[in-house]
């Protein structure tokens, strides 16, 4: 429930009683919908948003400096290998792992997808899951300016062929959207996961892709992705000495359906348990400790 004027919508809480937030959001991605994004999902749990040019309250990103002509309580979120400037704001989610009580961990992968769609149900038929792999590995990438990615798909191109399906060294005859990225990547055994950077904390969705389609990551990136996830139910580049070994790892999976099957079904979330950094409880609860300690107006 929304009603908007020229310059505010409100967006009503779930709870007739709770208060309102001048809340407005600035320096976003290409796409970013102010009334429609992960933060006013969740925020409408305690909170009546009233989506505004002149908040109480901006969040804002690393794409523009808009932020800078607004004075207010002012919130940093990245999705990028970016650290938060506590020169211009006052609280922060990203990558980093940052104890200051101003920062909480928040990784994209978080932000993109229900945490609980990763848990393992312990009942799953994961021979027909195997059954249904009928590809070998894909890569579906558009940015070639990270040349890590490119060197690893010409060491694992020597030992089968990769279906190439984004813009990038495409030699599938169709480029696959975000919208289809994890149909298409269903019936693959193993999928090609690096991030453009490798930086401690930093994981974005491209791990959760193919865990969301029952294919095994190969990951590279965030060195610590193991405090993320559990490295034992997936390919974690940085837990080997060199790209070859890597890839002997991926032949020893590829032949040996016991050693695939066992790695398949580990479950992603050491314990099969939500991961405190994809709990939108702890998010939430930072958001409280800002409007409670930074009432609106200040």
């Amino acid at each position: 429930m929304f009603w908007r004027t020229k310059s505010e919508t409100l967006l009503q809480s779930h709870r007739p009683d709770a208060p309102v937030i001048r809340l407005g959001f600035s320096d976003f991605w290409p796409g970013f919908d102010p009334l429609d994004n992960y933060f006013t999902y969740l925020l409408r749990e305690d909170y009546s948003l009233l989506i505004c040019d002149r908040p109480d309250y901006l969040i804002y990103s690393c794409f523009g400096s808009g932020h800078r002509r607004q004075r207010c309580v002012k919130i940093f979120f990245t999705g990028e290998n970016v650290r938060p400037n506590f020169d211009e704001c006052d609280f922060a989610f990203t990558f980093d792992h940052d104890d200051d009580p101003r920062h909480v961990r928040w990784p994209l992968y978080a932000w993109w997808e229900d945490p609980e769609r990763l848990i393992k149900p312990a009942d799953k038929d994961w021979e027909h899951v195997l059954a249904g792999k009928t590809r070998f590995c894909n890569f579906i990438y558009g940015n070639g300016q990270a040349e890590r990615r490119l060197q690893f798909l010409d060491r694992l191109m020597a030992y089968k062929p990769v279906d190439c399906a984004g813009t990038l060294r495409n030699n599938t005859g169709c480029v696959v959207n975000a919208l289809e990225k994890v149909d298409y990547i269903r019936s693959h055994k193993f999928t090609i996961a690096f991030e453009n950077d490798s930086f401690p904390g930093y994981t974005t969705e491209k791990i959760i892709h193919p865990m969301l389609a029952d294919s095994v990551a190969i990951y590279w990136g965030n060195p610590l992705i193991n405090l993320d996830f559990n490295p034992a139910s997936f390919v974690n580049v940085h837990d080997f000495a060199s790209d070859e070994e890597v890839v002997e790892r991926i032949i020893e999976l590829d032949a040996n359906d016991q050693a695939y099957l066992e790695t398949l079904s580990t479950p992603f979330y050491h314990g099969n348990v939500v991961s405190e950094y994809a709990d939108p409880g702890r998010v939430l609860h930072q958001f409280r400790r800002i409007f409670a300690a930074a009432p609106a107006g200040t």
